[in-house]
């Protein structure tokens, strides 16, 4: 396979020499480092590149270069290679253009003149930022192949569990791809069902449930131990959080995740306002570092893998899973994070991974550019969801009940919305009906005070309405409020603690039984936030190690 490329773009020669060297001597065996002397170099070898299908990782350029300075080189980059890491080379006076530059042009980091030590100035950045790259790419050659109809709910279901946990691949459309009909030319007609999975080994799965594909691609299933300091359900935000304490403070810890590390905020499109990363970050993003981080210090991740019932037993709480099997702990963590509400609209169930979709994954937006989509919701999750399919070439209706977005939704998503040409709002509106044949072909909108209603066509309906708590399966174990989230600390009463058997009272995310904690947005009060999951989770394992401390 040819190597990506690392393109340098540096109008003078000798940081240009300089900078080119060191990324050569650290990544040339990976990558090629290619260099232009200017923005419009660097575009001729881009196009040249496109022309050729070879894959471009990282664009480094300078800011002031005559003729075309580096945001707008990086703004037009965009637009051959989406996908590539586009950093910022700047000096110090620099630095004010260069983050008000993020917005506009969506660049990932900006590096300051001079670079040296490059060992700590330049390379943990370029190093985060290949990572983050070779997440998302999905080779053209030697990666799994999903063969598959588009309008499918299992093959969406694939889809989304592959890009969720990350799995690079390539999906091909078996009514009109050449190359999924020459690749099933050659099979016998007993794998010619849909959806279809080549794995690079040369292994097919023929209709493969996403837990017997997780085994074949060699993730893991199965905990290695029946005992563990701590259990982990949930791999959200919160649970990412506090596993990565707990584990490097010592303990052993194991995480449950029923579909992907990241929870639903995994399923974001772009974060601004999360403390540290001026330009944003993808919800994949934050699962991809948090979970590399995690197992760094040796938890061990299922997924997927499904808690069916909770078990109390003295001092041990004990998980039963759907896989039959079950681990114990002293410590139990319940951070299972929320799931989308279902639309109420006449046979939108009938649709669901047809044209109506729960959550707007990367994968969806390719395929509604140049398209009239509906995004339901008015929360940031929406917003966001909103923002990155109009930025894919989309023009996006938003349906919300409310009078005004910024009821709910952050003030800075509220404005870009607003000032989006391709994005229009029907306030006071809700989706009544869902029509079709084999795949969504119209929606209903009705009026919330005149009750007046319209149909317009779509194949295409993001829902983002409220969240339901993943509790279900906990029964009466732990205290739950009237909506099923879990009742902690100072909100437990006390006819809730009437089986405490500790002199002293539940800790601050205690549950109603000693050593079961909850949080993030299962807990009922939590504020629904990626940063307030993530504190609470960290803030856990004190109490974690004051339970442990007692037994």
């Amino acid at each position: 396979m040819i190597k990506p490329a690392i393109l340098v773009v540096d109008d003078e020669p000798e940081v240009l020499r300089a900078v080119s060297r060191d990324l050569r001597h650290k990544y040339g065996g990976t990558y090629r480092v290619l260099r232009a002397e200017s923005g419009a170099m660097a575009m001729a070898a881009l196009r040249e590149l496109r022309q050729r299908d070879e894959p471009v990782a990282l664009l480094l350029s300078d800011q002031r270069m005559p003729g075309m300075d580096g945001v707008t080189f990086l703004a037009e980059a965009r637009l051959l290679f989406p996908n590539a890491r586009r950093a910022l080379l700047t000096a110090y006076a620099d630095t004010t253009a260069a983050i008000a530059s993020i917005n506009q042009s969506q660049i990932d980091y900006y590096l300051l003149k001079p670079w040296d030590p490059p060992q700590e100035r330049l390379f943990p950045v370029i190093d985060d930022l290949l990572d983050g790259w070779r997440a998302d790419f999905k080779p053209g050659f030697g990666g799994a192949k999903l063969i598959g109809h588009r309008w499918s709910p299992h093959t969406h279901e694939l889809r989304s569990f592959l890009a969720r946990n990350q799995v690079p691949y390539e999906f091909l459309e078996a009514a009109d791809s050449p190359a999924a009909r020459d690749i099933l030319a050659l099979l016998p007609p007993a794998d010619r069902d849909f959806p279809l999975v080549l794995l690079p080994g040369g292994k097919r799965l023929v209709r493969p449930q996403p837990d017997q594909l997780a085994r074949e691609l060699g993730m893991s299933t199965q905990a290695n131990a029946p005992f563990y300091d701590v259990v982990f359900v949930g791999a959200g935000p919160a649970g990412l959080a506090s596993a990565v304490y707990a584990a490097s403070e010592g303990l052993k810890c194991l995480m449950i995740e029923r579909e992907a590390p990241g929870g639903q905020a995994g399923t974001s499109n772009l974060i601004e306002n999360y403390l540290g990363f001026p330009a944003g970050l993808s919800g994949s993003e934050l699962a991809r570092r948090a979970t590399a981080q995690a197992r760094r210090f040796g938890v061990e991740i299922l997924t997927p893998a499904e808690a069916l019932r909770l078990e109390i037993d003295g001092p041990y709480r004990r998980v039963r899973l759907a896989s039959g099997a079950s681990v114990a702990c002293h410590v139990l963590m319940l951070c299972m994070g929320v799931s989308w509400r279902t639309l109420g609209a006449r046979d939108a169930g009938r649709f669901t991974g047809r044209g109506v979709y729960y959550g707007a994954a990367g994968m969806d937006a390719a395929s509604c550019a140049n398209c009239d989509v509906y995004v339901v919701g008015a929360g940031n999750s929406a917003g966001q969801a909103a923002m990155h399919l109009a930025e894919n070439g989309a023009r996006v209706n938003v349906v919300m009940r409310g009078d005004s977005l910024a009821e709910k939704m952050s003030q800075y998503l509220v404005d870009r919305i607003r000032n989006h040409p391709r994005i229009s709002v029907h306030a006071r509106h809700e989706v009544a009906a869902c029509s079709g044949g084999e795949k969504l072909e119209a929606i209903t909108l009705r009026h919330m005070g005149t009750g007046a209603e319209s149909a317009t066509s779509t194949q295409h309906l993001f829902v983002f309405i409220g969240a339901a708590p993943n509790t279900g399966w906990l029964g009466n174990a732990v205290k739950r409020d009237r909506h099923g989230f879990i009742v902690t600390g100072p909100d437990l009463e006390k006819s809730d603690l009437r089986d405490w058997p500790l002199a002293r009272a539940p800790f601050l995310l205690e549950s109603s039984v000693p050593g079961v904690f909850a949080a993030g947005d299962v807990r009922a009060g939590s504020v629904k936030r990626v940063a307030s999951a993530v504190g609470e989770g960290s803030v856990c394992v004190s109490f974690m190690h004051q339970h442990l401390a007692e037994l």
